[in-house]
């Protein structure tokens, strides 16, 4: 297949190395690092069938490329795209679930042992050689043992800590929209009963209106003094403000977090916090899990301009009936 034979693609924004050489090398790239579609003319703009982006494609983008098919996410969390509006169009949305699941799952369960055991501030110790000039680094005051804990979104990821949980020996639960009928975790109806039934608070729920700051004062009060949260869903779905609050008057204990409010910039208040692990969103970064996330962009691209059906279409999609080209 020669270049000029190999379907168009617009690739909306900055995007992952490894995952930009594979789509070039199936794809004829048009890349808009700036995402600024101005960059294209009228003509360019109604010849686009396909977008991969990372992160956000705003509407207003989508209606201004009228041919526009399929937009493939590099990511599982989709938020930045919306869905149901490309639904409506007849565009097909593709994420990429599983391929990232145990990545990110290790991640969280790292975080969550760094700020329990306050890994990070013994590896300063050590390092600055106040080990040897002041003495040991003072003792922990939380460990896993007999702890609960609790996961806001046991979808794919959310079980996958589970199960690794479970060799720690803590108790675990859960709260989802509805609960699962194939796991024995004890279910909560509702976050702040999670929140109060558990020790540490575990958030791997998706964005999105239905959990935009979900964690809040009042959950957070819930969580209480000796409680923990660690977040590696988005950090839209805490109420960051109050998070800070918390943490600065011992509402709750400690954070860890991989995700926050307006990324890449933190809050100073929250940097200067001695309670907290922080992360810039590295759950699933590394490269092997990334290259897999490229080439799951890459082959649903392929799928549908072959008229096949899609891996992994995001359920607005699929209830839309957009599985594959007609």
């Amino acid at each position: 297949m020669t270049s000029d034979t190999k379907p168009p693609v617009l690739v909306f924004g900055p995007y992952n190395a490894d995952g930009l050489a594979e789509l070039e090398r199936r794809f004829t790239v048009r890349h808009l690092k700036s995402r600024d579609l101005s960059e294209l003319s009228e003509g360019e703009r109604g010849a686009v069938k396909a977008v991969a982006v990372a992160g956000h494609l705003p509407n207003e983008a989508m209606d201004a490329l009228p041919a526009l098919e399929i937009v493939g996410h590099f990511g599982v969390g989709y938020d930045g795209v919306d869905a149901g509006h490309a639904a409506g169009r007849g565009i097909a949305v593709t994420n990429t679930p599983d391929v990232l699941t145990d990545e990110v799952a290790d991640t969280a369960v790292a975080l969550l042992l760094m700020v329990v055991r306050e890994l990070p501030q013994a590896e300063a110790h050590a390092r600055s050689g106040e080990w040897e000039h002041k003495g040991p680094y003072p003792l922990t005051r939380f460990s896993l043992r007999g702890k609960t804990v609790g996961i806001m979104g046991l979808g794919r990821i959310g079980l996958a800590i589970a199960k690794r949980l479970e060799g720690f020996g803590v108790a675990i639960r859960y709260h989802n929209r509805s609960q699962r009928g194939d796991v024995g975790y004890p279910y909560d109806a509702n976050l702040a009963a999670l929140a109060q039934a558990s020790d540490i608070l575990l958030n791997v729920a998706p964005g999105g209106a239905s959990t935009d700051k979900a964690i809040d004062a009042e959950i957070l009060r819930a969580l209480g003094p000796d409680g923990i949260l660690v977040n590696i869903g988005r950090g839209s779905t805490v109420d960051e403000a109050a998070l800070i609050e918390a943490l600065e008057t011992g509402t709750i204990a400690a954070a860890g977090l991989d995700v926050f409010a307006d990324e890449p910039r933190i809050p100073e208040r929250l940097r200067r916090l001695s309670n907290t692990v922080l992360l810039p969103h590295v759950a699933s970064a590394s490269r092997d899990t990334r290259i897999l996330m490229g080439n799951l962009v890459a082959d649903n691209l392929s799928r549908w301009f072959a008229s096949e059906a899609l891996e992994t279409p995001v359920p607005e999609s699929a209830k839309a009936g957009l599985m594959r080209r007609p």
